[in-house]
């Protein structure tokens, strides 16, 4: 059952202006309800207008987005609900942080939903568990955190909220090789163990690789894919002319099948590609023909 769906969606900047500009054209894609769904577009593909659209807070100059089946914008005066149910996680939202304290500033959300000071708290320790955030850090400014803490707790005050669909855009930006993989692990634990839905924005095709039950490849304002991953990486004759790349294991290996070693061509993560190769560098008994 899809969760979100968007019909025809269209939205243009700069309306009767000299600057007009068509972001997104005519979009219609569905993401079914649990799916981890990657997104991925040059710059100025249109992918960052394409979410804000998904939980209103930019109304679609055409079109429609559908939660649930109900069209989001139906009863405009009630558009603020629609973005508790719809979580976003802008880029770099260690920005965002106010609060006196790391739990006060995760708790806002969940209070701005209406609910009492306890529950919200409940909510606010069990999303900074969530995010690893470590129980004497709750107390501290969140301007005393690295990098990578107020990251964390960024991520956890949308979480605390428990939107049905969790939207994140490069929410591993700017970090470190470390805090960047602790960041990618904490969203997919996150995932498996509520099992919504979350739709993840990233230049990183690893990162999309290696967490993407589907991708939706935005270009030049359309959806020009939106499929499971392994088949949108098969497709790199055409994932290159957007300006997109494979992810870098799975280049190699499509390097080696082309050297004549018998591996998939379709592998995502490094793991995937030691399960291939190991049998091949393993010693042959004697008699043994190596495969072509």
């Amino acid at each position: 059952m899809a969760i979100l769906e968007t019909k025809n969606l269209t939205y243009t900047y700069g309306v009767g202006t000299p600057f007009e500009k068509t972001a997104v054209e005519s979009v219609s894609i569905s993401v079914e309800k649990g799916e981890f769904v990657g997104v991925i577009g040059h710059t100025g593909s249109g992918k960052s207008t394409l979410i804000q659209m998904l939980n209103g807070l930019i109304r679609p100059t055409a079109g429609q987005v559908l939660l649930d089946g109900h069209d989001i914008w139906e009863k405009p005066k009630e558009i603020r609900r629609v973005r508790f149910q719809v979580g976003m996680v802008f880029q770099y939202p260690e920005y965002q942080l106010f609060e006196e304290t790391v739990i006060k500033d995760i708790m806002f959300g969940p209070k701005n939903m209406g609910l009492s000071d306890e529950e919200a708290l409940e909510r606010a320790k069990e999303a900074a568990k969530f995010t690893d955030l470590k129980p004497e850090l709750l107390e501290k400014s969140p301007f005393e955190l690295s990098g990578g803490e107020k990251r964390r707790a960024a991520i956890a005050g949308v979480i605390a909220m428990d939107p049905e669909v969790l939207i994140l855009d490069e929410p591993a930006a700017g970090l470190d090789p470390k805090g960047r993989d602790v960041i990618l692990a904490q969203i997919s634990q996150y995932h498996e163990h509520r099992k919504n839905t979350v739709l993840l924005v990233s230049h990183s095709m690893e990162d999309i690789g290696r967490t993407a039950d589907r991708v939706l490849v935005m270009n030049n304002g359309h959806a020009e894919m939106l499929e499971e991953t392994r088949t949108v990486f098969s497709r790199g004759e055409l994932l290159e002319p957007m300006g997109l790349r494979l992810p870098q294991i799975t280049s190699i290996m499509r390097r080696l099948r082309a050297m004549g070693l018998p591996v998939s061509e379709t592998v995502l993560s490094v793991d995937e590609a030691l399960m291939e190769l190991i049998p091949l560098l393993a010693p042959k008994k004697k008699g043994e023909v190596q495969p072509k």
